[in-house]
C-alpha cells in the first residue's frame, strides 16, 4: 500500500507543472470567454425604428425637447436605426403612458415624461411610474408666471391684487386639467388667498398663443414654451416658481435675462414647483437594453447642442441615472400625492 502510494505521488508531482499550465490556460480561456460573453450581452442595440412617445400635444416643452433629442441623435449619428417622435397627449398624457405600459418588454419604445408621470397616474389610477423602466433624468424644468405685456402689473404682487379684485374672474391658462399647471394655480390660490378661473389647453404652445391673444389673463408656462413670445414683446414674466433664481444671465430681451426674474417667494407669492424631464422605457426590458438608452442619453447630454439648448431654454440641468434617479422619483411621487390629496384629485383604489 505504501509503495503504491509512493509510485503515484512522483507521477502527480512530475505532472504538476503541466497541470498548472493547463489549468491556467483553461482559466484564462474561461475568463476571456466570459468577458466576451458579457460584452456581447451588453452590446444590444435597436434592430428597428424606435418610437419616441410624447404624452403631450405638439409645441409644448416635452414635444420640443423630444424633437431636439431626435435631431441630436440623427445629426451626430448616435444610433444606427431611425427614431421618430409620436405625440399621444390624449387624457392628459394617459394615452401615451398607457401605450408604453402595454408594450412591456419592447425595447423599441421610449417615452419622455413630464410630471404628468405622477399627476395623471395619481388622478386616473391607470398607471404608476414603477410600471416603467427609468432611463435618465435629462433636466428639471422651471415654471414662470406670465402675463400679457399690455397688462399694467409690473410685479407678481401687483398682479395678485388684480386677481383679488376680480373675485375669481381672472383666467389662468394651462396645459391639461389636474396637471402641473393647475397644481401650481391651486398653490397660488392657497398661498395668496385668491381665486382663478382655470382654462385647460392641449399644449404649452397653445397656452402661450392664447395669452398673447388676450384670451386668458395669465399662464404658468415653462420658459421654453413662452420665450419666443417674450422675446417678441408679447409677454411679461413676473416670477419663477423655484427657490433660487435661474442662473442664466445672458439677455433674452433688450432689458432682461432669465436671472433677472425674481423667484415667486421673493415676489410675495410663497410657492414653488419644478418639473421632471425624463426618459423611460416599458417595463420588462433587459438590463442591456436599458443600458443602451442610458448611454445614448448620456451622449446626447454631452453634445454642445444640448448644452446650448439647456441654457437657452433656462432649464435646471440636473441629471440622474440608476439608483439616484429612482430615489428622486420615489420622493417626487410622494410630494405630488400630498399636493393632489389636498386638492381632492387622487383616485382612491
Amino acid at each position: 500500500m505504501d509503495q503504491s502510494v509512493a509510485r503515484v505521488r512522483p507521477r502527480a508531482a512530475g505532472s504538476s507543472f503541466f497541470a498548472r499550465r493547463w489549468v491556467a490556460a483553461l482559466s484564462s480561456a474561461l475568463v476571456l470567454g466570459g468577458a466576451a460573453g458579457a460584452l456581447h450581452a451588453q452590446a444590444w442595440e435597436p434592430t428597428r425604428t424606435v418610437e419616441f412617445i410624447v404624452p403631450a400635444g405638439t409645441g409644448g416643452g416635452a414635444d420640443q425637447m423630444a424633437r431636439f433629442i431626435q435631431g441630436i441623435i440623427q445629426k451626430n449619428n448616435l444610433m444606427k436605426q431611425p427614431i421618430i417622435v409620436v405625440n399621444k397627449g390624449g387624457g392628459a398624457g394617459a394615452e401615451g403612458f398607457l401605450e408604453v405600459k402595454s408594450a412591456k418588454g419592447d425595447p423599441h419604445k421610449i417615452v419622455i415624461t413630464l410630471s404628468n408621470l405622477f399627476t395623471t397616474g395619481l388622478s386616473t389610477g391607470t398607471f404608476d411610474w414603477t410600471e416603467f423602466t427609468p432611463v435618465s433624468m435629462m433636466a428639471l424644468d422651471q415654471f414662470v408666471l406670465w402675463v400679457n405685456a399690455k397688462n399694467p402689473a409690473k410685479s407678481a404682487t401687483e398682479f395678485i391684487e388684480q386677481v383679488r379684485a376680480a373675485g375669481g374672474k381672472m383666467r389662468m391658462g394651462g396645459t391639461g386639467a389636474r396637471q402641473e399647471d393647475q397644481i401650481i394655480t391651486v398653490s397660488i390660490e392657497r398661498a395668496a388667498k385668491v381665486k382663478f378661473t382655470y382654462i385647460p389647453f392641449k399644449g404649452g404652445g397653445e397656452v402661450a398663443t392664447q395669452l398673447v391673444g388676450g384670451h386668458v389673463d395669465s399662464t404658468v408656462n415653462n420658459p421654453i414654451e413662452a420665450v419666443a413670445q417674450w422675446r417678441a414683446g408679447g409677454l411679461r414674466p413676473l416670477c419663477v416658481f423655484d427657490d433660487e433664481r435661474m442662473p442664466y444671465k445672458a439677455r433674452v430681451t433688450e432689458t432682461m435675462s432669465w436671472h433677472d426674474i425674481p423667484t415667486c417667494r421673493e415676489a410675495g407669492v410663497p410657492t414653488d414647483y419644478v418639473m421632471l424631464r425624463g426618459i423611460f422605457m416599458p417595463g420588462g426590458v433587459t438590463p442591456a437594453q436599458r443600458d443602451y438608452f442610458v448611454g445614448l442619453m448620456r451622449k446626447v447630454r454631452e453634445t454642445p447642442e444640448w448644452k446650448k439648448f439647456i441654457a437657452e431654454g433656462a432649464f435646471n440641468p440636473t441629471a440622474h441615472e440608476g439608483d439616484a434617479f429612482v430615489k428622486w422619483l420615489t420622493r417626487a411621487k410622494d410630494e405630488h400625492r400630498t399636493l393632489m390629496n389636498e386638492a381632492g384629485w387622487v383616485t382612491k383604489k
